[in-house]
């Protein structure tokens, strides 16, 4: 754990006391994902059974998983876990509801009218992670705001356990969601499946989910492809900054921060603080807390990569938080949403003691599928908007090409293009039109 002093660095100091781990620049990576692509481009079935016996020890017959087993899978979850999911369904789709957008049409020109409509995309590919945890909440945050967008097709794919199943929670959580296919499959051969289409699994239109270094390439990689799938946003490992003052409780910090340490080994959280007081404080609240986490291990090698930064004025706080631009931002302050005004790149942000990043990711109704490794300065986080698209529509009267007829072809005389100018004029010189 590193600590800086803002104030006593220089530009490339600063610079470097923000970097994030550099995985995802893995040169040898980057040709085994490609390896990976080509295989199942040209293999399909057998090349994702195989790639998932090599990387995962599992020998798979059937890529599918039956609605019978989602069913058996939901049936058999305690009730206890089948309310809170169902809780935590109600919240993200009430949210997301929220944001359904809105038909537009506008006469531009009198005689000119435009429109915008809203068109969801066919097919969703929503990449699951199951490796070291099952992240249920995954499923249900890119699910269901997909189902009210109106995707048609909603396939799921997670990697399956050592038994050759995927998690039953996840099966469970995709029948409660009401997805349309799930198959055991993941890692780069999940994302090749889901872009080239195979004998099993269909091409779509669109990839959504995280994942570790591997899935993040081969994303990063199809959605290069001409033809290729579009994707969410570029992603990296999971991380969080947290700023806290004298007024903050060091217990909660900690937990903050630990509780994105747990999540991978690669994961990074920083914790900005106003003095070093404070910030010594929550290194001691680490260190207690650490040792009762079941994924201390985890939690400990993230840690490793951590920073302390102590930035006295509130300049010096947004502009950390504006260039490392977090995926998480936990405002434990006193009056955190005077800060937020002055916030430009931040993917979720938690305001005060009571606002623990652990309900965005679960049941606050935001989404948790956040742009990380510095992408929130482009990128939004998951959104309805996310599955659909816009189509731009106008119609005109004679009369509304008349009025406009100037102005367009005086631009495409500027441009030396022709034929667009004799579209419109063709137009005017016929009497009968």
């Amino acid at each position: 754990m590193n600590n800086f002093i803002w104030e006593n660095m220089n530009l490339v100091e600063r610079t470097q006391a923000l970097a994030r781990p550099s995985e995802l620049s893995d040169l040898s990576k980057i040709d085994q994902v490609k390896n990976i692509l080509l295989e199942v481009k040209l293999k399909g079935d057998n090349a994702v059974k195989s790639f998932t016996s090599m990387y995962d020890n599992v020998e798979l017959e059937d890529l599918s998983v039956a609605n019978e087993e989602l069913a058996y899978a939901w049936s058999n979850l305690p009730q206890k876990e089948k309310n809170a999911i169902k809780v935590a369904i109600a919240n993200i789709q009430k949210f997301h509801i929220s944001q359904l957008p809105k038909d537009i049409e506008i006469e531009t020109t009198k005689g000119v009218f435009c429109k915008r409509e809203t068109r969801a995309i066919q097919t969703a590919g929503l990449y699951v992670p199951g490796g070291t945890a099952p992240l249920i909440s995954t499923l249900l945050m890119l699910a269901i705001p997909a189902k009210v967008a109106g995707v048609r097709r909603r396939i799921v794919v997670s990697p399956p356990g050592a038994n050759g199943k995927i998690h039953s929670s996840i099966l469970a959580a995709a029948y409660i969601c009401g997805v349309t296919d799930v198959f055991s499959c993941g890692g780069a051969q999940a994302i090749a499946a889901l872009s080239y289409g195979t004998e099993s699994l269909p091409k779509c239109d669109k990839i959504f989910g995280p994942g570790n270094s591997y899935v993040s390439l081969a994303k990063s990689l199809v959605a290069q492809e001409i033809g290729g799938p579009a994707i969410d946003m570029p992603a990296g490992p999971s991380e969080a900054m947290v700023v806290a003052d004298n007024e903050s409780n060091p217990a909660f910090v900690a937990a903050d921060l630990l509780s994105q340490a747990e999540h991978d080994v690669l994961a990074q959280v920083i914790c900005v603080s106003t003095t070093s007081k404070i910030s010594n404080d929550i290194r001691e609240e680490i260190d207690k807390q650490l040792e009762k986490l079941p994924r201390k291990d985890i939690a400990r090698e993230a840690m490793k990569k951590s920073r302390f930064i102590v930035a006295k004025s509130r300049e010096m706080i947004v502009d950390i938080i504006n260039n490392y631009s977090p995926e998480h931002l936990i405002l434990q302050i006193k009056n955190p949403d005077l800060l937020v005004p002055a916030i430009r790149n931040a993917g979720s942000i938690f305001l005060g003691p009571w606002s623990p990043e652990a309900v965005g990711d679960y049941a606050s109704g935001t989404n948790h599928t956040l742009p990380t490794n510095g992408a929130a300065k482009s990128y939004s986080g998951i959104t309805i908007e996310s599955f659909i698209k816009y189509i731009s529509i106008q119609k005109l009267s004679k009369k509304g090409l008349e009025l406009i007829a100037p102005t367009v072809t005086c631009l495409a005389e500027m441009e030396g293009l022709e034929a667009h100018k004799r579209s419109v004029t063709i137009r005017l010189d016929t009497k009968n039109g």
